[in-house]
């Protein structure tokens, strides 16, 4: 027992040894934090400068005014490559049939006849022929060349062979849809009836066309499909996808008098400057009126819009602050110009603006022109030589198309048919830098812009277009239109499963270059 009681004491007496020492010598409070901080900024190194973030919003519960430091700014935002996108190298555009995808049948073995009736300006159109290709592949059909619309609202008389290239059409083709000019006489003399004529739904898929066409096609031989604008599923096998790409950013080429007049007028800005920005700027008072959105014109604008778009009688009744708040109003020209400046680019940039009739003319534009001077157009460019084109809309267009594909940036104030073809191409072509606005974030910085300095709305402007400025680290399946978004058309050099090496790659892109199809590289 003595013993027992011996022990007890002894382990009584070293924990208050413990205690004391502890006691004596407790944990400085400076040296914790010190050890938090350390850990923090070992952490913020590891991980791309979670510091940064921690210590902005911890002090935007602390003070809502606060705003980050020059420093916490590039953190947060990195510094844009204004005219490139780093890792753009690392991507190209792929196409190629694949080994599973046939050959495309004889015209007399085909199914019947496709006719395709497309509608809107040129660019909807420009997706209809695209999609038409598709169908006629699903269908197993032979496809006539289609006719573009000439009762739109643009109201232009061109037909196909005017702005693109038939022949090649066809020929580029071969392998994948038989495509005549025409229906042969002898089937169309073998008809009774005249060809069956119909409406599919917007956005039917394959399994559609089999069902609701195919049958049709089989028993009259000859069916034509009208109103033919995103009649197409988005989404489709890859093979299928494939085919859109080579149609859309191979086999569709303009004439050569819209080449031509194209490359003279990139020609003339290349004298002038190493680099251009080519802008997109939708700002028609027919488009503006559809929109449902007030831009700032007082009673005078809400009037006149009011007027227009009595001519559209299913439009529903649209409250401009909340489309604006929802990001479906187009930038005026000076938001542009003003999203354009906050991103870094000067007032000596050149910009090319390929527009339609502007709504307010010269006044609407001044702000812009003001805010980077050197101010050009196809009219200020081509003069005289423009002339043979005036009278067509979608030729005018055209022209448009080319030099805005053959800018260094290619800037637009919409979302429009001609700004998602666009967007996609340049994609395709090499990731050139294609600036889309982020318009739900940028219309709550316009509307607090006087609140703030120049400095505090740039950064803000950056910070809402990350995502915006047509990096590859954009691209993923299912984002968006596949013709702007084609993802199964992007491989990655090295890609295992998208096999091509560098070296074929650039093959490849050499011999697009001869064919005009491609920009010159470098490394060549």
């Amino acid at each position: 027992m003595m013993e027992k009681a011996q022990n007890q004491a002894q382990f009584l007496n070293s924990q208050k040894h413990l205690c004391l020492k502890f006691h004596r010598n407790p944990i400085s409070l400076t040296l914790v934090c010190g050890l938090m901080l350390f850990a923090l900024g070992l952490i913020s190194i590891l991980t791309g400068h979670v510091a940064s973030y921690v210590d902005y919003y911890s002090c935007r519960l602390i003070n809502t005014a606060y705003l980050p430091s020059k420093m916490d700014r590039n953190y947060l935002v990195p510094p844009i490559d204004l005219w490139s996108s780093k890792s753009s190298n690392q991507y190209y555009g792929c196409s190629s049939r694949g080994p599973r995808f046939h050959h495309a049948t004889r015209e007399n073995s085909s199914n019947g006849y496709l006719l395709i009736a497309t509608s809107g300006g040129l660019n909807q159109q420009r997706t209809g022929i695209t999609d038409a290709v598709v169908v006629a592949r699903i269908l197993n059909a032979t496809l006539v060349v289609p006719e573009l619309d000439h009762h739109s609202f643009w109201t232009d008389k061109s037909d196909f062979h005017d702005i693109f290239d038939v022949e090649w059409f066809i020929s580029s083709l071969a392998k994948d849809v038989k495509v005549v000019k025409r229906v042969p006489l002898k089937v169309a003399r073998s008809m009774d009836r005249p060809p069956y004529t119909m409406r599919v739904p917007r956005k039917s898929t394959p399994m559609d066309y089999l069902d609701q066409v195919l049958p049709i096609l089989l028993r009259r031989r000859v069916v034509q499909l009208t109103r033919f604008d995103y009649r197409l599923a988005n989404n489709l096998d890859e093979d299928l996808q494939k085919l859109r790409c080579r149609v859309n950013y191979h086999a569709l080429r303009f004439v050569n008098p819209i080449e031509e007049m194209g490359e003279k007028i990139v020609m003339k800005l290349r004298s002038m400057t190493d680099r251009f920005i080519a802008i997109h700027l939708r700002f028609e008072p027919d488009m503006l009126a559809f929109s449902g959105c007030y831009y700032g014109g007082g009673e005078k604008e809400r009037n006149e819009l009011a007027q227009i778009r009595k001519r559209w009688a299913t439009l529903p009744d649209l409250t401009p602050e909340s489309e604006r708040k929802r990001g479906k109003c187009p930038l005026t020209p000076h938001e542009l110009g003003l999203m354009l400046r906050a991103l870094g680019y000067d007032n000596n940039t050149y910009i090319y603006v390929a527009s339609g009739k502007i709504y307010g003319g010269e006044q609407t534009l001044k702000p812009l022109m003001d805010l980077f001077p050197n101010y050009y157009t196809k009219e200020m460019l081509a003069g005289e030589e423009l002339k043979p084109f005036l009278p067509f809309s979608s030729r005018l267009a055209a022209i448009d198309f080319i030099v805005c594909d053959k800018s260094d940036v290619f800037a637009t104030n919409n979302n429009g048919n001609m700004a998602k073809i666009l967007a996609g191409r340049r994609r395709y072509m090499g990731h050139k830098r294609t600036i889309r606005p982020n318009a739900k974030k940028l219309a709550t910085l316009f509307m607090s812009m006087k609140q703030m300095s120049w400095e505090t709305f740039s950064w803000k402007v950056k910070l809402s277009q990350k995502g915006f400025l047509g990096d590859p680290e954009e691209m993923r399946a299912g984002r968006g239109e596949f013709h702007e978004f084609p993802y199964s058309c992007i491989c990655k050099i090295g890609d295992e499963n998208k096999s091509m090496n560098k070296v074929e790659h650039s093959l490849q892109q050499y011999a697009l270059y001869l064919k005009g199809l491609a920009e010159p590289k470098k490394e060549w």
